[in-house]
């Protein structure tokens, strides 16, 4: 019994699967940050140039 609480014990490929998981999530977490931001100025600027387009009537 305890041969396999050791072996279970070096065993680090859990471990690994883990820390791969932690920095997928982040890598995640900063894509979602940065493309949010990006919209949201993206989203100010568009506004910007609309409101400085004039407006023309319709029909001509």
């Amino acid at each position: 019994m305890n041969k396999i609480f050791a072996r279970f014990a070096k065993d680090e490929s859990g471990a690994t699967a883990i820390e791969y998981g932690l920095i997928a999530g982040l890598v995640a977490v900063v894509i979602i940050a940065g493309a949010t931001t990006l919209g949201t100025d993206l989203n100010t600027l568009f506004n910007d140039i609309a409101g400085a387009i004039p407006d023309v009537p319709a029909g001509n």
